[in-house]
This record gives C-alpha cells, sequence and structure tokens, in this order.
C-alpha cells in the first residue's frame, strides 16, 4: 500500500476526465490503482484529498479547463497541507514540466506511458516535499495489466491497442500515445470472458484506430477475426468498437459484423471533411468516393446499420467549396449523428503552421449550416423508427430528466439513446421475471417507439417486456455492497457507446 510518510486522513481521491473513451477507461485504471494502494472515492459532496486529471491534448479548451481547475483548486491545496494533485495524460504528455511551470501546486505529472507509477510518485511527492515530473516517451507496460474499477456493472470498455501510426496533420495523439501496439488475441478474449463472468454483456473494443488492429501482428484480418471470436462467447449480448479509419475498413470486417449476431449494426466512421483537397492536406489516406463506397457497402450488408461521424469545420484553406463537398457528403451518407468540431490549431501539429487560417466568423457560419442538416437527417432518420419494437439495454445515468419524467433510458441495439415509461402495466408475463421487482441497469427490455426527436427516442406506452439479467443482477450486487466508482468527468471530445453517458465521439484521433 503506497501510502507511506501520508498522513493518515489522506485517503480520498476524484479522478477527473477529459477526453475520449480511451481515457476515460484509463480512468477507470487510475482509481483501480489508487485503490489497491488503500484509497477510498471520495463522496461526492465531501474534499478529496487527492484529485487526479486525466487530460485531453486534443482540442484547444481542454488546456483552457485544466488550468482553470488547478486555479480553483489552489486555495484547498493552501488550506490542506495534506491534499495531493495529480496531472496525468496526453496534456501532461505534451506539456511536462509546463504543467509545474504554471500551477506549483500540484504535486504529480504523469505520462500516458506510465500510469502504473502513479501511486509510487504520490508517495514520493509526499515524503519529498517537491513536485514529481515523470514522462516515459514509449509504453512501459500495457495497460490491461493493471488494476481497474469499472464505471459500470454491465458494459465495460476493452482496449485491443494503444497508439495510432497515422500522421493526420491536425492530431497530435500519435505523438502522444505513440506507434501502435497491439494486444495478443488470447489476451483480449480473456478478458472479455473475465469480463461476462462477473456479469457485463457488453463490451466495446477500444483503439485510437481500432480497425487497424493487427499491423502489430503481421495480419491484416486480425480485427475482424477478433470480431468473430467475441461472437463464439457465451453470454456475451453485445460488441462494438471505436474508432475505425476509413483507410483501414475492409470487407472482412463489414462480413464479420453482418455475419455475428453479437455484434452490434453500429458504426461510427470518421469523416473529417468531404473535401478531396482538404482530406489531403489533413493526410487522410482516402476520399470522398473511398467514403461513400464503405458507407454504401455497410448498409447493402446491414440495412438496419446506424453510422456516425466525425467532422472538423474550417481546416486551414477549406473554401467555400470544399465545405459544400462535406455537405454533399451528409446527404448522401445520411448519418444517424455527426460530432462536428470547429477546428482548433494545436501546437506540435503541421496544421497549426499551415497557411490559410480561416477566419472564425467564417467558420462558425459554415459550422451552424452543418449543425442544422445534420440535425435535420437525424431527426428524419430517427423518425423511421417510430412505431418498431427494440430491446434497450436498461443505462445508469443516461437521462437527465428520468427522474422528474418518471422514465428510465438505455440503449438501443444500434446505440440510439431511448427514454421509456418505468410502467409494467399490460406487460405479458410470459416475456418478464419477476416483472414487480422492477428494472435494473443492465437488465434488458422491450418498448415499441412512439416520437422521434433529433438526439432521442421516446417510448410513451408501458414496457412490452423486461429481461432480468446476469448484468441486472451485478449492478443490484453492486448496489447492495457499495464499491467505490472514478468519478469519471466527461470533457471535450464526447464518447460512443455504453458505459459512459451518451451519445458521443470517438475513441481515439479517428
Amino acid at each position: 500500500m503506497c501510502t507511506v510518510g501520508m498522513e493518515e486522513s489522506l485517503r480520498t481521491y476524484k479522478v477527473v476526465t477529459y477526453g475520449c473513451q480511451m481515457n476515460v477507461h484509463d480512468s477507470e485504471r487510475l482509481s483501480g490503482l489508487l485503490e489497491e494502494a488503500g484509497y477510498t472515492k471520495a463522496a461526492a459532496e465531501a474534499d478529496p484529498d487527492l484529485v487526479v486529471f486525466n487530460t485531453c491534448a486534443v482540442r484547444e479548451n481542454a488546456d483552457n479547463k485544466l488550468y482553470g481547475n488547478l486555479g480553483r483548486l489552489a486555495p484547498a491545496k493552501q488550506a490542506n497541507s495534506g491534499m495531493q494533485i495529480a496531472v496525468g495524460g496526453c496534456l501532461a504528455q505534451k506539456d511536462r514540466e509546463t504543467i509545474v511551470r504554471k500551477a506549483p501546486w500540484v504535486d504529480v505529472v504523469f505520462g500516458t506511458h506510465n500510469i502504473g507509477h502513479l501511486p509510487a510518485l504520490l508517495e514520493r511527492a509526499a515524503i519529498e516535499r517537491t513536485a514529481q515530473v515523470e514522462i516515459l516517451d514509449s509504453l512501459e507496460t500495457f495497460p490491461s495489466t493493471l488494476p481497474t474499477r469499472r464505471e459500470s456493472a454491465y458494459a465495460a470498455w476493452v482496449a485491443i491497442s494503444v497508439g495510432c501510426n497515422n500522421t493526420c496533420t491536425f492530431c497530435i495523439v500519435p505523438a502522444l500515445r505513440g506507434k501502435e501496439e497491439d494486444r495478443r488475441p488470447g489476451d483480449i478474449l480473456a478478458e472479455v470472458e473475465a469480463l461476462v463472468a462477473e456479469g457485463v454483456v457488453e463490451v466495446t473494443l477500444l483503439g485510437q484506430n481500432v480497425n487497424a488492429y493487427g499491423s502489430d501482428l503481421g495480419d491484416r484480418q486480425a480485427f475482424s477475426k477478433l470480431l468473430r471470436a467475441c461472437g463464439e462467447i457465451e453470454g456475451l449480448e453485445r460488441v462494438r468498437f471505436t474508432s475505425p479509419h476509413p483507410k483501414d475498413f475492409t470487407d472482412d470486417v463489414i462480413a464479420a459484423m453482418a455475419e455475428t449476431p453479437n455484434v452490434m449494426h453500429q458504426l461510427h466512421m470518421p469523416l473529417q471533411s468531404g473535401s478531396d483537397t482538404v482530406l489531403r492536406a489533413m493526410r487522410r489516406s482516402y476520399r470522398q468516393e473511398r467514403f461513400l463506397g464503405i458507407i454504401e457497402k455497410v448498409r447493402a450488408a446491414m440495412p438496419d446499420a446506424a453510422i456516425s461521424t466525425d467532422i472538423i469545420v474550417g481546416f486551414p484553406g477549406e473554401t467555400d467549396e470544399d465545405f459544400e463537398q462535406t455537405l454533399h457528403v451528409v446527404r448522401e451518407a445520411r448519418f444517424a449523428n455527426a460530432f462536428t468540431f470547429q477546428y482548433s490549431k494545436r501546437p506540435g501539429t503541421p496544421a497549426a503552421e499551415m497557411d490559410n487560417q480561416i477566419p472564425k466568423a467564417v467558420v462558425q457560419e459554415r459550422y451552424d449550416r452543418l449543425i442544422a442538416l445534420q440535425e435535420e437527417i437525424s431527426w428524419e432518420e430517427n423518425k423511421k423508427q417510430v412505431g418498431r419494437r427494440l430491446e434497450i439495454l436498461v443505462a445508469e445515468g443516461e437521462g437527465k430528466k428520468d427522474d422528474r419524467t418518471d422514465r428510465l433510458s438505455g440503449r438501443a441495439p444500434d446505440n440510439r439513446l431511448v427514454h421509456f415509461s418505468r410502467s409494467l402495466r399490460g406487460m405479458n408475463e410470459e416475456h418478464s421475471s419477476r416483472p414487480e421487482t422492477g428494472v435494473r441497469p443492465g437488465d434488458v427490455v422491450t418498448v415499441e417507439i412512439t416520437y422521434a426527436a433529433p438526439h432521442h427516442l421516446l417510448a410513451e406506452g408501458p414496457a412490452l417486456g423486461v429481461r432480468r439479467t446476469r448484468a441486472g443482477d451485478a449492478w443490484e450486487k453492486r448496489q447492495a455492497a457499495p464499491a467505490t466508482k472514478p468519478a469519471g468527468v466527461m470533457l471535450g471530445l464526447p464518447s460512443i457507446g455504453v458505459p459512459a453517458p451518451l451519445p458521443a465521439a470517438p475513441g481515439g484521433c479517428g
């Protein structure tokens, strides 16, 4: 237990997460490490003895929010000599000593490659009474070997690779996460099987460029084989993955998705721009025709597939004609939703040094037009769900208004967010096991969709059936004997799939 030399009261922690799903999953590892070292999660209303910021470097507002939050903690740190503050993740990997210079009250700065060192660094900082800055330039050990405090009892992230071999000019992630390193398939499947044994029914496979999996193993079809292998795991009901790259999205992956029953017909496929000129400047190794060809093949194999994307507006040099090409792809692809970003200049990326940076007013006008178009398409696509009966995996914390509206929320197989009535009246008993005991997160509810909005569906009638699951049992067991969970605060890039509150965005830079 790494608390030698620390005051006895230094036992509670809070982890604040900025960025993508990979960071959320890393925060689960950090929480597991801290709990193994003797810490417990601070109550929501309590002041923690340790605050850990797991940072993102993709967008400018992540910097601003981090330094703003560090500034707000300075008085608390001054008032409590035993309090510690640690900063890790991509921004820490990039800024290194800059963080301690800007916020000298920070105790520990650690990078993306050495999260396992956090307890020891905290102990050293307490003993030496000086900030500890440790940034490794290459991965020391794959994070899957570290203890984990998972946020969800019924759904889990599973990292299959770390790092990225792409050189997109707008993205700093490869420089911070390093080259792609793949886990062995047997290790991944063993982790999934262990999670299923604990009650998990849904896993999301994670990678900065998830479908490039196998490049480090010398097997170009390793990812499709992994999807099919997940289909053989008894008790695993839903498999998702994020984020793929169009250049690596091959026909064998489409076939695996279509032919493996527990692989969901949901795909997050980052576009970034519809203009071939801009894609070339971004160093995105596909063009509009290739992207739309993938969408066409996916829909031919899975007509019910819900496809989402990422789009950057205002990349340096983007003309009105370039932007119109992006709108054209949005109209053709008919994304279920799109995560749109105004281009953010990030020091250290080639794009930051490019000529023809687009004026803010122009970027904003284009951004507003894109949002309006995608909202219209999302609403039209969601309206097609009205009248359908869907199986919803009940989620925890997805519906912000659930308590006020007497509803529950969850995800359809295609990942659409569905709010539904708590009422079980009129439900056929043969579709339910012990309905009188109520519906729990992790259970599966059958509902009929009665209303569609751009970002969610609504089932206003009573549930048609409830299937109580091992996942619901696991959730109930966790509630009966509360275990601490990491306090994930999603900022910056949103994420896709359970367990994080959704809808959301890429698992890496995409």
